[in-house]
């Protein structure tokens, strides 16, 4: 076996760098590049859309200080197609609101008004009516139609640029030209830009408060309108580009977050359902008529005017099929004045979504895919998936719930992306591991198990641990008779020819049953029947290997006799002795740090090994224990014949064994050997119960049948029968005391 590999032995240092930061860091690194992407960008907003949704389910009404003023479908029913208004209508709105006693703090308009109407006197007097709080929108074009302003002549009596901007103000949201309100309405009511330029994918997710025109930059409706809301004007507002919008009035301090370009992240709360639920959405023509009724002709309104009295009141279009529809977060057709609706909302409650610090995210992001590599990257492969999928559905609920209640926006798809993509690394990684682990245990074992034993090891996920643990197998020796005379009798070449001949036949039969090759000693095999993989039946298989052997060394014999005179007469007789004996052994890799051996120890190992050299005391070339015998009867029944040899003291235990010869399968064995075990049993009985006269003809009628006779020099002079009748003789003279059991002491290993 190959020692360890230096990769074991790595720094710690190294290995968490190679094994964990830079897996983490390219994955979340190759991540957080993707994220940048348009696409990916667009599948993230999609995750914000759905918290955005998500969070309306549970939300608390919205800000009464804001009031929307749609032209809804009854306002439609009442004045006519949107394109027969005339700009009285509006006036009639104005004039309206300036009638009651409680007046709105801000009226918006998001509507624009660039071309010159005969009836602009209508609105011109409806702004005088509220004067100061009335804001009229603007538009930004690329282009210069018709009505279209210059820059240069951007400069209306009441409306004035931000005069006090900090940083880079080029990347502001800007275009060349701007339609602006006629000069009539100019000259009597506030200008404020009501741009919502569609982002990603068409949606309107930031709205820019601040519009450069050439080099001058003016407030969007949402911002004038607070502005007016709060008595303010530009002159109390300071921008720092890329941070935020400082409002710094005597009593008013606010900071609003933008972007570079002067952006602002909407954070939205509410559609049109909540506005009307609250009462917070009259239609144009119940303002409008229901006011003049109430507050001009002194009569009540069948529908119920709303108080305005000191609240934002933006007019613009609402009903189905208008034009200034769009998609939004909360819907793909929103009325666009509901945009500014939730972004002064949003200012007046100092309620801004913030965007989560990238840094922290994909920073603590990179923590946790280093630590789970380093947590779960070794454990089952359900505690990993668990780990794999339970910390995303963690991570987003976590940015759902963070959006939910604290507006933060932490991004969704790029961590996920990236903690995904180290999960496929470390599954690929723990796939090619595996994968290598599975070789090098083939290759560990091949040389000494079968290849199907090999596949089992591999298939049960489980390596036999290295250093050594307890398991209970069948030990198997094996040993050349008189081996030491061969190398007398033949030249080297040849008798590692003959050997390899030998050992290929005992060990492929080991294989064939399952066995692992511990080592060969010189002319002798020993082998394990368990281990590495349990094998219940390995003490069955033990005894099928000892007589397949032993059947195909007779072979071996006939051909070597075939082959003449090419081997000399002790190959031609060559008999092999084997021992076993089952119980619990020491398995594992043991010797030295740089050399070690899969292999077995303990007593019964030892044991095993005096079954092989206590065989020739018993003139047998098969012994066991009875342990391996009992062991063997439970998963083959009787399909080993067994002969018992009485109680043997080998050198070194305290206890004498029972053993036992391993005769043959019963289905080959012979008539003569089964006629011959069974007197051999009856004489054994004799022998034990003292009875030596029935004991030395038993033993005489056994020998007659024993194969191995005195004149086949192959099984020397000796076999049970002949044993036990010398005793029986020696006993018939010179009985042996009342102590006596019949225990056989071998005086040598």
């Amino acid at each position: 076996m190959a020692p360890p590999k230096l990769g074991a032995h790595m720094k710690p240092s190294l290995a968490f760098f190679r094994q964990r930061l830079l897996p983490a860091t390219i994955c979340f690194g190759l991540a957080w590049i993707v994220a940048q992407s348009e696409w990916l960008r667009r599948v993230e907003n999609v995750t914000l859309d759905f918290r955005t949704w998500f969070r309306t389910l549970d939300q608390p009404p919205p800000d009464p200080r804001v009031v929307v003023n749609g032209i809804d479908d009854d306002s439609l029913q009442r004045f006519g197609r949107w394109q027969d208004w005339r700009r009285r209508n509006h006036g009639l709105l104005m004039r309206s609101l300036a009638a009651a006693p409680e007046k709105p703090a801000v009226v918006g308009w998001d509507i624009l008004f660039p071309e010159a109407s005969a009836d602009d006197d209508h609105l011109v007097d409806g702004a005088l009516a509220l004067p100061g709080r009335v804001i009229f929108a603007a538009y930004t074009t690329d282009e210069a139609p018709v009505g279209a302003t210059a820059p240069d002549e951007l400069a209306p009596d009441l409306t004035q640029p931000i005069a006090r901007i900090e940083g880079d103000a080029s990347a502001l949201f800007t275009a060349p030209y701007a339609l602006l309100p006629v000069a009539a309405l100019r000259s009597v009511a506030l200008t404020a830009f009501v741009d919502t330029p569609a982002g990603i994918g068409g949606v309107r997710r930031t709205v820019p408060l601040l519009v450069r025109i050439k080099d001058r930059v003016y407030p969007s409706l949402a911002l004038q309108s607070v502005l007016r809301f709060w008595n303010l004007t530009v002159a109390d507002v300071r921008v720092r580009v890329g941070d935020a919008i400082y409002i710094e009035g005597a009593s008013i301090r606010r900071r609003i977050p933008i972007e570079e370009t002067g952006r602002f992240l909407v954070n939205y709360r509410h559609v049109i359902a909540d506005y009307l639920a609250q009462g917070q959405a009259p239609g144009h023509a119940q303002i409008a008529i229901g006011f003049r009724k109430k507050y001009v002709e002194g009569v009540e309104p069948a529908v119920p005017v709303p108080n305005l009295g000191g609240k934002i009141l933006l007019v613009g279009l609402v009903a189905p099929g208008l034009s200034d529809n769009g998609p939004t977060p909360l819907s793909p057709e929103t009325p666009l004045v509901f945009v500014h609706a939730n972004v002064i909302a949003n200012i007046l409650s100092e309620d801004y979504a913030r965007p989560a610090s990238p840094m922290v995210v994909w920073g603590g992001a990179l923590l946790f895919g280093i630590l789970g590599l380093g947590l779960v990257s070794q454990r089952r492969l359900r505690e990993q998936a668990v780990y794999s999928i339970g910390l995303p559905i963690i991570f987003a609920l976590g940015t759902l719930l963070t959006w939910r209640y604290a507006s933060l926006a932490i991004p969704l798809v790029g961590p996920v992306l990236g903690f995904a993509s180290l999960q496929i690394f470390n599954i690929g990684r723990r796939v090619l591991s595996e994968q290598r682990k599975r070789e090098e245990i083939k290759g560990m074992f091949r040389a000494y198990v079968s290849p199907e034993v090999v596949e089992r090891l591999v298939a049960s996920g489980k390596p036999p641990q290295l250093g050594g643990h307890e398991q209970d197998i069948t030990a198997y020796f094996s040993d050349i008779q008189g081996f030491s005379a061969f190398s007398e009798k033949i030249p080297p070449g040849e008798l590692v020819e003959l050997m390899n001949e030998y050992l290929t036949a005992c060990t492929d039969i080991v294989h064939d049953e399952s066995g692992t090759l511990d080592k060969y000693i010189g002319d002798a095999v020993v082998a394990m029947f368990g281990a590495p993989v349990a094998l219940p039946d390995h003490a069955y298989r033990a005894c099928r290997v000892a007589l397949r052997v032993q059947a195909r060394l007779a072979e071996l014999r006939a051909k070597w006799t075939a082959e003449g005179d090419k081997w000399p007469d002790i190959v031609k007789q060559m008999q092999s002795r084997i021992g076993l004996n089952s119980g619990p052994c020491i398995i594992g890799n043991m010797g030295s740090r740089t050399r070690f051996d899969y292999t077995m120890m303990g007593d019964n190992v030892n044991l095993a090994s005096r079954m092989e050299s206590g065989a020739k005391s018993w003139g047998v070339f098969s012994l066991c224990t009875d342990a391996t015998k009992i062991a063997c009867e439970i998963h083959g029944g009787d399909r080993v014949a067994f002969r018992a040899l009485g109680r043997l003291q080998v050198v070194g235990r305290s206890q004498p064994v029972p053993v036992f010869e391993i005769s043959g399968l019963r289905e080959s064995l012979s008539a003569q050997m089964e006629e011959c075990i069974a007197i051999y049993h009856d004489a054994l009985g004799c022998y034990l119960a003292h009875d030596w006269a029935r004991a030395v003809a038993g033993f005489q009628h056994s020998a007659a049948l024993e194969p191995g006779q005195s004149d086949d020099t192959r099984f020397g002079q000796n076999n049970p029968s002949l044993i036990y009748l010398a005793l029986a003789q020696g006993y018939s003279v010179s009985p042996p005391g009342a102590e006596w059991d019949g225990t056989y002491t071998m005086t040598q290993k």
